[in-house]
């Protein structure tokens, strides 16, 4: 089945301790896009300016990225800017240039509007409304979010906890919602703000799923080395609900497995600046990748 994907497309300079990197393809969409398009059909819904490069429309169009809600509008496109330290759990922006991204309003193709897996990448809980607004009866609903809506939109956000299935943030997010320093107890009260499934994403330690059946924690795939960890999140939830929607059986029986999917597409991501690595991947390394997992975590 096609997944719907709705956020920021956007240009990343990004400088860590050992390289520097200028106007990578970058966003929300982009990371969980590609991520997602490894196992099935997707549709991007994003704008960019009028100097987006080519280049980058031809890698969407590589992953085979169904591109009709792509927007192109007169002006620059998003353009973010930050640096690392060493510990790359500490990153400082540099720049924000929201560009044509400042007035965008998502439209959906009507081929979109019936599309059964939706993915509400990081942008404004006020657009992610929007985007739900125009949709038949999606199957199964995911939203991410993160700090910055929790701060300057949190009424829109608790109203879209109603709206959706399956609610991601980090660990700090959850901390900042609900005031809880325990994750479990995070949790718990953001099942009774509205979504049946809440995931925290904990960074290089994994994430954690509460769901109907439990808690279920997924490791993240190890590396010896990271090079850029921008866009991991993003991708790790498109690898989770392009699997979850091309996946035989109900959706409880299958997020286990989406989420280790959506952690072995997050390492690769990791292991290059921006998209350089996750545009070169294979499906076979993906599998290889995680049996290696599932290897580790037997017992």
């Amino acid at each position: 089945m096609s997944v719907l994907i709705v956020g920021s497309t956007a240009l990343d300079s990004i400088k860590t301790p050992n390289a520097e990197n200028p106007r990578l393809l970058g966003g929300s969409a982009s990371h969980a896009a590609v991520a997602a398009s490894f196992f099935g059909p997707v549709k991007l819904v994003g704008i960019v300016g009028d100097d987006f490069p080519k280049k980058y429309i031809k890698l969407y169009r590589k992953h085979r990225i169904d591109l009709a809600g792509l927007q192109v509008a007169e002006g620059r496109t998003f353009h973010w800017a930050g640096v690392y330290e060493v510990n790359m759990n500490n990153r400082r922006t540099l720049t924000t240039e929201l560009g044509v991204f400042e007035k965008f309003t998502p439209h959906l193709p009507e081929t979109h509007k019936e599309s059964p897996f939706v993915l509400l990448a990081n942008i404004a809980p006020a657009l992610q409304h929007h985007v739900l607004d125009q949709m038949s009866r999606p199957k199964f609903v995911v939203a991410d979010t993160m700090d910055l809506w929790l701060n300057i939109a949190l009424d829109d956000l608790i109203r879209l906890l109603k709206r959706v299935d399956a609610f991601v943030l980090n660990d700090s997010e959850a901390h900042q919602l609900t005031k809880e320093d325990n994750v479990f107890a995070a949790m718990r009260k953001i099942h009774k703000l509205g979504p049946r499934f809440v995931i925290i994403k904990k960074g290089s330690h994994g994430s954690i799923l509460s769901g109907p059946q439990g808690f279920f924690i997924c490791p993240a795939y190890p590396l010896h080395r990271v090079v850029d960890p921008t866009g991991a999140g993003d991708s790790f939830v498109g690898g989770m609900i392009g699997w979850l929607a091309n996946a035989r059986g109900g959706i409880e029986t299958n997020l286990r497995r989406a989420m280790i999917h959506g952690s072995v597409v997050a390492s690769v991501c990791c292991e290059g600046f921006g998209l350089t690595k996750t545009t070169r991947a294979t499906r076979a390394l993906i599998n290889k990748r995680v049996k290696e997992l599932e290897q580790l975590t037997r017992f």
